[in-house]
This record gives structure tokens, C-alpha cells and sequence, in this order.
């Protein structure tokens, strides 16, 4: 898949590593040219040095007919102008945005871009949820609550510990998105081992959560 990342810092880095790790083409255009630099030495990619929403940038960047533009930035209008140009110019399929303020997650929706993230509106629906679910550190509602993400700490105790993902016999349509350890995120395949202490971001329908959180446990939620 071909991917651009447009501005952004801690976001952009993980989101970089992650989506290297998994091979897609991945340009990135920052505007901090100190951040460029670390980018570029951290990842070992070209990284294009330009504000986002400029069409002389995006030109320069070699974007036409990409598959995704992820935009990252702190400023709203930025991300919007981005996301815009993206679909009406460089015909880019699909448009991903990160919002400061929550009441702009349906403007924008109305306005073309795919997919709009809100910290504060995603809080808003886990404080909904979060009254039916102990030892969960988070849960997130995504794509109009028809995906979830949910973030859980492995307890020793639990009968996933020391074994590996393809041995735990989790339903069709539940994947374990990423395992946090310690420092580290691992991007997991089958063969990875759950250790105590792992935290899990897991995606599920709605429907499927309770089996995620009883298969981790072992039903001692």
C-alpha cells in the first residue's frame, strides 16, 4: 500500500516504524526540518522537508493516485486543507485525520475525509463502556462503533502467559494489533509469546469483546 504521513511527531514516528515493518511505500512530509532529520536517521527513508498543505510540497513529494494521506497535524484547518487536496488533487483514495477539537470530527466527515479521530470524542465513548469492563486500561470506539480497540494488561495469573499467539485459540476476526513490553512495541506475528506484564491492543467487533477479554483472563472479568 502507498501511504503518506503528513506532519506529526510522536504519531508520525510509530506510525512510520509500524508501517515499514509491515513493507508498505511510505512517504512523509514534516515541516519541522530538525524532526526531518531525526526521522530520516531513525528510519532510514527520505523524508520530504515542506508544509503539507502547500501544493508546491506535495508536488515535489510525488503523491498522485496513493492509496492513503494520514495527516497529523495540531492545527485543524491544516489537517482539513491537507485532506482536501489530497482527494480533489492527487486523487489519493482515502483520507485519515487526527482533530483537537471533538466537534469537528462530523464536519469534517461531511466535508470528504474518510476517517476523523478525536482523542477527547474517543474518551467519551470509553467512559460509556468502561463501567462493564475491570482490569481494562482502555477501550476505544472506531468507525461508528463497528470496530474496537481494546487495550489490556496480561495479568501472570492469566493462561495466556508464556504462550504463543497462533496456541490461543482466538475467534475469527480478533487480531492482536500491537503488544506493548516495557519500552517496546512489538508489532506480533503467530509465533510471538505473551509474557506477563504484556500489554495487548486487540481489535474486535463490539460484539466479540467479552470473548477477548474472558480468552485473555480466562473469564475472571
Amino acid at each position: 500500500m502507498n501511504i503518506v504521513i503528513a506532519s506529526g511527531k510522536t504519531k508520525a514516528d510509530f506510525l512510520i516504524g509500524s508501517f515499514l515493518k509491515k513493507k508498505h511505500t511510505l512517504v512523509v512530509i514534516n515541516e519541522d526540518i530538525k524532526y526531518c532529520e531525526y526521522l530520516a536517521s531513525n528510519h532510514g527513508i527520505p523524508i520530504v522537508h515542506g508544509i503539507p498543505y502547500k501544493q508546491d510540497t506535495l508536488n515535489g513529494a510525488n503523491i498522485q493516485n496513493f492509496d492513503v494521506l494520514i495527516a497529523l497535524s495540531y492545527n485543524d484547518a491544516d489537517n482539513l486543507a491537507i485532506c482536501q487536496l489530497a482527494k480533489k488533487v492527487y486523487n489519493i483514495e482515502k483520507t485519515v485525520c487526527v482533530v483537537s477539537n471533538p466537534s469537528n470530527v462530523e464536519f469534517f466527515k461531511a466535508l470528504g475525509v474518510n476517517t476523523v479521530i478525536s482523542a477527547t470524542y474517543l474518551v467519551s465513548n470509553m467512559i460509556e463502556q468502561a463501567s462493564t469492563i475491570e482490569n481494562l486500561i482502555a477501550t476505544l470506539a472506531l468507525e461508528n462503533n463497528k470496530i474496537i480497540l481494546t487495550e489490556m494488561i496480561v495479568d501472570p495469573s492469566y493462561p495466556v502467559c508464556n504462550k504463543r499467539l497462533i496456541d490461543i485459540k482466538f475467534p475469527h476476526g480478533i487480531i492482536v494489533s500491537c503488544i506493548l513490553r516495557s519500552d517496546n512495541m512489538i508489532v506480533p506475528n503467530g509465533s510471538t509469546v505473551v509474557f506477563p506484564n504484556d500489554k495487548l491492543l486487540v481489535i474486535s467487533s463490539p460484539s466479540d469483546q467479552q470473548k477477548v477479554l474472558d480468552i485473555i483472563s480466562g473469564g475472571t472479568n
